[in-house]
């Protein structure tokens, strides 16, 4: 029998919904970007959650529509309620709870960072005990997974994400927005060893990281020089993007070496990082593990992956009240 679960995701700029089914996968899934942030050098929370309450309710309309599904036709609805920006959460969070009051249809909450490791599954199948490194814009975490429900922190950023140090950087050296695909875009061309850039807690032999020492040691060469040439904006795009991935690797082998497993998973936005993805199989797979990630279109915050992370919620019993609220910071935390 087939079962299909409505996905909503408005953690932060982008408004997402989608359908996923548990025997087809990604029955459809559609995204609404926001680009009116550029001009402000990052997400402006106001305008982003009153972006999302105009597109929401179309962006629903038109994926049920597409779906050729009706409310009825649902066996859950599966939302993002944290972490996030606060304002952001609310709008998906209303309408999740608005939709499930008037249908009967099971809702539940959604941990963001457990949609970015469960978009793992949305085209493969899932293999667990694994080790999951997540990273993006708000998140650098590394998590032992024992199975789906039930997850261990390893470590994360002490200050800094790394996608938030890739913007930044990104905005520094005058590149177009999005600026993490713009920096990888522009390193391309690049001298990786052009500039020594640090790499955070490299001799603490834990799995921390820290971005903030970075960012400003790269501001610090960028006044120095004095002018950017496009061949000076590609080295410093390539060494700075450089230091990022060689650290995420590092403590990434430092975390897997902690655990048996032979599965390694990255996810969020900065797993569609080319580099990092080259790199991370180079090492990770010299220790004898797998490395996987999702497909690009799903490496940054999508509806599917809250789908599909909602239906193991729910066909596990896991089903939330009208009562469910939001929350801007916390850990993932075991389910099981």
């Amino acid at each position: 029998m087939e079962n299909l679960y409505l996905g909503i995701e408005t953690s932060c700029d982008d408004t997402a919904c989608a359908l996923y089914s548990n025997k087809r996968k990604v029955v459809i899934h559609r995204t609404a970007m926001q680009l009116a942030h550029e001009r402000y050098g990052g997400v402006v929370p106001e305008i982003a959650s009153r972006e999302h309450m105009k597109t929401l309710l179309p962006l629903y309309d038109f994926v049920m529509e597409k779906g050729e599904v009706g409310l009825d036709d649902l066996s859950g609805i599966c939302v993002t309620n944290g972490p996030g920006l606060a304002g952001s959460l609310l709008v998906g969070l209303s309408f999740a709870k608005g939709l499930s009051y008037g249908s009967g249809v099971p809702l539940t909450g959604v941990h963001h960072l457990e949609g970015h490791i469960l978009a793992n599954d949305l085209e493969d199948s899932f293999s667990s005990p694994c080790m999951a490194l997540v990273v993006s814009g708000g998140h650098t975490q590394l998590i032992y997974v024992e199975k789906i429900g039930k997850y261990e922190f390893l470590g994360g950023t002490r200050d800094d994400a790394a996608g938030e140090a890739f913007d930044k950087i990104g905005k520094l050296l005058g590149l177009p927005y999005p600026w993490g695909a713009a920096v990888e875009k522009a390193a391309k061309s690049g001298d990786p060893e052009a500039f020594d850039f640090p790499r955070g807690l490299k001799n603490s032999g834990e799995c921390d990281y820290s971005f903030s020492g970075l960012k400003t040691a790269v501001r610090l060469k960028v006044e120095s020089l004095g002018g950017l040439s496009s061949a000076i904006v590609s080295d410093v795009a390539a060494s700075a993007q450089e230091a990022i991935v060689d650290i995420l690797v590092r403590k990434a082998v430092i975390a897997a070496g902690r655990k048996d497993v032979h599965k390694f998973y990255l996810a969020g936005g900065v797993a569609a990082n080319g580099r990092l993805r080259e790199l991370a199989s180079e090492k990770l797979g010299s220790l004898g593990m797998e490395v996987s990630w999702p497909d690009i279109k799903y490496c940054t915050d999508n509806a599917a992956m809250i789908a599909c992370a909602g239906m193991y919620r729910i066909e596990s019993g896991k089903t939330d009240n009208i009562d469910l609220n939001i929350f801007s910071r916390g850990e993932l935390k075991s389910w099981r």
